[in-house]
């Protein structure tokens, strides 16, 4: 699918990037989470140059996504470095674990998709967030209505 970018101008990203929107309580999520000490990472199967900016403006403490591939202004239908998969999403995890000094049974991981199957497995806690059944099935809670600050609940303290 990458592919069909191809000769895109670079600009394009940037449209598209104003087109994305912040999931309802993403920005109370992550400030509840450093308010309790928490470190949060984005990982994305989607493109750097949307989730970046969205990253930067919750405060994101981390971020992977895959990253277009430019040249000469023009996207060229590939992918530059490490594509952000299913596998790759959970490897993230268990970086930013390593790197932070968290164990792991100390994560959270937040998903929707089957692409986020392995690192909702590896974390401590895996949450399925509004998403599909085979996802709710295998996580070990599940939130079904759009609104992340309801998460913050999990590290308040008393």
């Amino acid at each position: 699918r990458v592919g069909l970018l191809k000769g895109l101008p670079e600009g394009a990203l940037e449209e598209a990037g104003a087109a994305v929107k912040v999931t309802d309580g993403a920005a109370e999520l992550f400030r509840q989470a450093h308010q309790g000490g928490c470190r949060v990472g984005l990982v994305s199967g989607g493109f750097t140059a949307m989730v970046a900016p969205l990253a930067a403006q919750l405060g994101a403490d981390v971020l992977a996504a895959n990253e277009l591939e430019i040249v000469d202004g023009a996207l060229t239908g590939r992918l530059a470095g490490e594509i952000v998969d299913r596998a790759a999403k959970e490897r993230y995890l268990r970086r930013w674990a390593d790197q932070f000094g968290v164990p792991m049974r100390r994560t959270i991981a937040l998903g929707d998709g089957a692409n986020d199957l392995d690192m909702l497995g590896a974390a401590g806690l895996g949450i399925a967030f509004c998403a599909k059944p085979v996802v709710v099935g295998a996580a070990d809670g599940a939130l079904s209505f759009p609104r992340l600050d309801a998460l913050g609940t999990l590290w308040a303290r008393p």
